[in-house]
């Protein structure tokens, strides 16, 4: 596998939405695949595109989603140039650095509308898997990645912390140790040991990654949608505030299954054929 350049800088082709992430919406499965050559890297051009995209699917009442890359590596990483840009301006007062604000606002509002988005997500990694292109999938539900597939936060090897998150989500995913780790080390791990601490959900041979992220994306899909809407809620809060907090905001978050259809459905089921033979409609 070719090494993806460190610190490549992207061309600002002036692509519309369609060039840079490939939509298609089948069996109630939304598979946003980005096509932002060379690398797929991570900027404001393609993670509007993929905010667009993300509300779209929502709006067409898909029941699971597949971010992917159409081309050779997920994401090796950020566009430089954004990070030339603000070192050339320097350190500012907090108070008045519209980077800051752009972090607070941009940012955050993207990866929380990744995580409280009422339909799982998942991450199909081959290739690099980089820097944001990491903490991209870090936002998402569940990570499926291939076996040859090597990740990594590399943001120190420019001087630089994990920008988007990736820190914290770290550390909620494997601890703080191993957050510092990955985070100040900068290397590049394989898929396997980062299945082994818990980053990734699943490591699979290269040529099934496309199958078994389909039958995964399936299974999510063919769930009681209200019911995962309202797990995304509770897991949500608990990471940002604490078991005491969800414990809280949990018999408000649950009204919404008891009011569904799913439920309905799998109740019936469970008293006529037993459990785990539901057919869920998502309502």
């Amino acid at each position: 596998m070719a090494k993806a350049p460190s610190a490549s800088r992207q061309s600002d082709k002036d692509a519309d939405q369609d060039e840079l992430i490939h939509y298609e919406l089948k069996d109630g499965v939304a598979t946003l695949s980005m096509r932002y050559r060379p690398y797929n890297l991570i900027g404001v051009k393609l993670l509007s595109a993929i905010s667009k995209l993300l509300e779209r699917a929502n709006t067409e009442n898909a029941r699971a989603i597949v971010i992917r890359s159409g081309i050779r590596h997920f994401s090796a990483g950020a566009d430089l140039d954004q990070f030339q840009q603000r070192a050339d301006r320097g350190s500012q007062s907090p108070s008045k650095s519209t980077d800051e604000a752009y972090e607070k606002s941009y940012v955050t509002k993207f990866l929380h509308r990744m995580e409280q988005l009422p339909i799982p997500i998942i991450a199909s990694v081959h290739g690099v898997c980089l820097g944001g292109g990491l903490e991209l999938a870090l936002a998402c539900d569940y990570i499926i990645a291939a076996q040859s597939a090597k990740l990594g936060s590399v943001e120190a090897t420019l001087g630089l912390q994990p920008i988007m998150g990736g820190v914290q989500r770290q550390v909620q995913r494997v601890g703080m140790a191993r957050a510092k780790e990955m985070s100040m080390l900068a290397r590049r791990y394989d898929a396997a040991t980062l299945e082994r601490w818990g980053l990734i959900n699943l490591v699979v041979d290269d040529d099934r990654l496309e199958a078994v992220t389909e039958t995964v994306a399936r299974e999510f899909a063919s769930g009681p949608t209200v019911s995962y809407a309202a797990t995304k809620q509770l897991a949500f809060i608990a990471a940002n505030d604490g078991v005491s907090a969800a414990d809280e905001a949990m018999a408000g978050i649950q009204k919404p299954i008891w009011a569904s259809e799913d439920l309905k459905t799998g109740l019936a089921s469970f008293m006529k054929n037993g459990p785990g033979m539901a057919k869920f409609e998502g309502r």
